[in-house]
């Protein structure tokens, strides 16, 4: 029987000692195509078989995070593991958990929320694991959980803590979340993006991975402990430097509202965090009243016969831009968000051949309209976010980009979908910017244009991602409505 040698490299790699042939076995196992391989140029050429390998053959590693996933490699094998150990301790190593002090401790900290029963089995876990990916939806109050344990860890540990966010955005409202839990962050936190100082004497940093992945590793070993919000938006390649600089943090924490279609494969995630841990549900939190109810109407457009045959041989791209640049269909999405009640997002994918335009056609009739895209300076966007929760009957036209992750505005009453997608990440993350509960809210309405320019049994393909959205929406158990609407 062959057997596996584990050893501990530092608190990111593990050394898996034995057998060529195993090697081969493992590089094998651990390994998946990456999207769209197939139209890359490597592949083309075929020096490369477009596959990405987390086990490394030469150096025999790989991310310690993905030991659960090795115990199952060698169960299905008949393989034995012989665990070696080092000054970093064994992969699997963890905490006894008292939950009579913690639930003391988390007491004591007399934050201005209470802990939620799924809250507080997320962070017992964490801390019992060290490490986990943290699948939770949004609206389930993932920035509490993270704060709790960053103040369990900062309260019993030396080293410092860093939080990784994928937008300057959200590096703002986490800073801002933390004193509306009553910290003091502007004394124990630091921030990072767009060029600030990346050194400082406060223990806990805040910053996109943008700003710090090209550091040196002499940076990194000061964290014990690491964060990554929304870790489904980060590059692989990205993410993985900063994780693998961090030598010396033993406690990785990953959150995401899902895992399907992610920028980032689900196993690269593992590897740097650690095993999925499911916090709760969009549906449960629905069901006990902690979100908004959620009424879906896909609203279908259809196109006249003369135009839906000339998109037989049409390219996607081509279609895209007539969609977008459609005066009635512009005119039908201006008229919908005009005659909603309460605030109303906006969504849209290109800025200059349609925000641009969806903004100046709503601004001839409303005053109370408010435009974000990525040009947007973050401080903007803040105060637009903060304008819009005390008005009522509001309208913020929004880039994809900029206002499906993380934002968080509770007085929204009803989403827009003004660009085709078929991503279940944006399609969730978008959804999830209306669900949080408010005082005159407790329902939300999301609707969902599609473009219809079918033709006998061809689909166009923006017909063809409505129906992939709609996948999506029964998955999720929502309720959903389709209507007709002739353009």
């Amino acid at each position: 029987m062959h057997t596996l040698t584990v050893q501990m490299q530092n608190y990111s790699m593990m050394a898996i000692l034995c057998e060529p042939g195993v090697r081969n076995e493992l590089s094998e196992y651990f390994s998946f195509y990456v999207p769209g391989y197939k139209f890359m140029p490597a592949y083309k050429s075929r020096v490369w078989d477009g596959k990405i390998r987390l086990f490394n053959n030469m150096t025999c590693e790989i991310n310690v995070g993905l030991y659960h996933k090795v115990k199952k490699f060698a169960a299905e094998r008949g393989y034995g593991i012989q665990l070696k150990p080092s000054v970093y301790g064994v992969p699997g190593d963890v905490n006894k958990v008292n939950h009579q002090e913690l639930v003391k401790y988390f007491s004591s900290l007399n934050s201005t929320y209470e802990l939620r029963d799924y809250q507080y089995e997320a962070i017992t876990h964490s801390i019992e694991n060290k490490r986990a990916v943290l699948l939770s939806p949004t609206g389930s109050g993932k920035s509490f959980i993270i704060y709790n344990l960053m103040r369990w860890y900062l309260d019993n540990h030396d080293k410092n803590v860093l939080i990784i966010v994928p937008t300057t955005s959200l590096v703002e409202q986490m800073f801002k979340d933390f004193l509306d839990y009553g910290y003091d962050s502007k004394k124990n936190c630091h921030i990072i993006y767009s060029g600030k100082d990346k050194e400082t004497s406060k223990r806990v940093i805040i910053s996109t991975w943008q700003s710090i992945h090209r550091l040196s590793g002499e940076w990194f070993q000061n964290f014990g402990c690491i964060f990554g919000d929304e870790c489904h938006g980060f590059k692989a390649k990205s993410l993985s430097s900063i994780m693998n600089k961090s030598v010396d943090a033993q406690y990785r924490f990953g959150t995401t509202g899902t895992l399907d279609g992610t920028q980032t494969h689900k196993l690269v995630l593992e590897g740097l965090f650690g095993p999925t841990y499911k916090v709760t549900t969009t549906k449960k939190l629905q069901d006990e009243n902690k979100l908004a109810k959620l009424e879906i109407q896909m609203l279908v457009l259809e196109y006249p016969k003369e135009i839906r045959k000339g998109f037989v041989s049409k390219k996607y791209q081509e279609e895209l831009d007539f969609i977008v640049k459609h005066d009635a269909r512009n005119k039908f999405i201006r008229n919908l968000a005009l005659t909603q009640k309460g605030n109303t997002l906006v969504l849209f994918q290109f800025v200059e051949k349609h925000g641009k335009n969806l903004f100046e056609l709503i601004r001839e009739k409303k005053d109370n309209i408010y435009y974000v895209h990525g040009g947007t300076q973050t401080s903007d966007r803040e105060a637009i976010r903060k304008i819009v929760e005390g008005k009522n009957g509001a309208v913020i036209v929004a880039s994809l980009g900029t206002f499906s992750t993380g934002i968080n505005i509770k007085n929204l009453h009803n989403i827009i979908f003004a660009s085709p997608s078929k991503s279940q990440i944006r399609v969730l993350q978008s959804i999830g910017r209306g669900l949080r509960i408010a005082d005159n809210k407790q329902h939300t309405r999301l609707y969902d244009i599609a473009d219809d320019l079918h033709w006998n049994s061809h689909k166009n393909f923006t017909l063809l991602h409505s129906e992939e959205r709609m996948k999506i929406y029964t998955k999720e158990e929502f309720d959903i409505s389709i209507s007709k609407v002739i353009i």
